[in-house]
């Protein structure tokens, strides 16, 4: 049974996501490809997840579906008006690219075409200049495989796992014979240069979550394994001791938070062994937490703040009490008791910064806050975030379609709680 609260963010979750899908063409059948934005969507997909999670009606599956075709159709495909090459950016042909859509990665959406190899670097051009970014494509990863969970078709999972590949491939390098490997931040299109050669702060754990996550959930869903196993280690390798997680960003903190949430369900579930990581990526949350929340950051004026970074921050919030359920339910996979000790008393003392996550909401559904221009300028990317922290179900750890409402998939007959 939800509580008042709960039927109140999704009623404001479906009225977002209905307005979403209406302004960027989603439920216009062919939509509009200048809308499409791979990180946008990929929390289209979430709140989607989310909405038929909490209310099993069909419309809520169906548009995330649509939106996973159509970001197939548009952004794993090159650009169709200002791009020489043509078809799918795999070089694949129209049947082959069709249903192996993530073989090549998916390019970012941004309005400008991506730099020529001719082109001088221009650090502000760059950021709306097209290509791949690794983070964007492990966001869709965790859209696809929410898809799956949702679902129980294992189909999207392997398609995120052939994001995967494509994505391990090109991003990771070893820049000189002996040196530790490193990841570019951005790529060209066809993911044959990098675009932007210095590593984010975050790629890497990103990545290995991203990729432990997948391979976990193919081992349950059949006998074909993700066989990601040196990326993985790879990226692990890269998350080693000594690095800092630490961050002042409200998004880079809800991400570090959500990280440790996918840990914590892995080894939880006994997918995973525990290691130190979970306490030091918890350990700099923390430290970040109380950095953000002694700035007084939320007291500034609206138009001077971006929303969709804020609500990265309340997504990583919302994250906080499953970790202290996972990490209480299950303590001897978390090390000796100590350990396990710890962790809970970390989580006990981060808890108290949760009610944040709901200050943040409140302030941006707020008609006078999406009257400003920080939330007018990124209205589609701040909608759908502000709906997936309302409705977070399908992007926290544990996510999947209870029975009932698999069921009333296959019978098509929409209902409500």
């Amino acid at each position: 049974m939800q509580t008042a609260m709960q039927l109140t963010n999704v009623q404001s979750a479906q009225a977002i996501m209905r307005a979403f899908a209406l302004r960027t063409g989603v439920d216009a059948g062919g939509g509009d490809s200048k809308r499409r934005y791979l990180w946008t969507d990929a929390f289209a997909v979430l709140a989607s997840l989310g909405l038929y999670r909490r209310t099993a009606q069909a419309e809520h599956l169906e548009r995330a579906a649509r939106i996973i075709e159509l970001v197939h159709q548009t952004l794993g495909r090159h650009r169709d008006d200002d791009d020489a090459r043509s078809g799918w950016i795999s070089g694949l042909g129209e049947t082959a690219g069709f249903l192996r859509p993530t073989v090549a990665g998916l390019r970012i959406g941004k309005p400008r075409p991506e730099r020529a190899i001719s082109e001088p670097s221009d650090e502000r051009l760059e950021w709306d200049r097209d290509g791949q970014y690794f983070h964007y494509l492990t966001k869709w990863m965790h859209a696809l495989n929410a898809f799956s969970r949702a679902t129980g078709d294992p189909e999207p999972n392997m398609q995120a796992i052939e994001l995967a590949h494509a994505a391990s491939a090109a991003f990771i390098h070893q820049p000189r014979a002996g040196a530790a490997k490193r990841m570019y931040w951005k790529m060209s299109i066809d993911l044959s240069r990098p675009l932007v050669a210095s590593m984010g702060q975050h790629d890497p754990l990103d990545g290995f979550v991203a990729f432990a996550r997948l391979q976990a959930d193919q081992r349950r869903s059949g006998p074909m394994h993700a066989g990601l196993g040196f990326a993985t280690a790879d990226m692990q390798g890269m998350c080693g001791e000594g690095t800092v997680w630490a961050t002042a960003d409200p998004l880079g903190i809800g991400g570090l938070l959500t990280d440790a949430a996918q840990l914590v369900e892995l080894v939880s579930r006994g997918d995973m062994p525990f290691d130190g990581l979970v306490h030091t990526l918890l350990a700099d949350a923390h430290r970040s937490l109380d950095a953000f929340t002694w700035g007084n950051e939320l007291s500034r004026p609206l138009d001077l703040r971006l929303a969709f970074r804020e609500l990265g921050l309340a997504l990583g919030l919302r994250a906080i009490p499953t970790m202290y359920t996972a990490v209480r339910q299950c303590p001897n996979r978390f090390g000796n008791a100590a350990s396990a000790s710890a962790l809970l008393e970390r989580l006990e003392s981060m808890s108290r910064m949760t009610p944040l996550a709901a200050h943040i909401e409140e302030t941006w559904l707020d008609p006078a806050a999406q009257s400003v221009e920080s939330w007018t300028d990124h209205l589609d990317i701040n909608s759908v975030m502000l709906a997936t922290s309302l409705v977070p179900d399908a992007y926290l750890p544990g996510f999947a379609a209870p029975s009932a409402i698999r069921a009333a998939r296959s019978s098509s007959a929409p209902s409500s709680d």
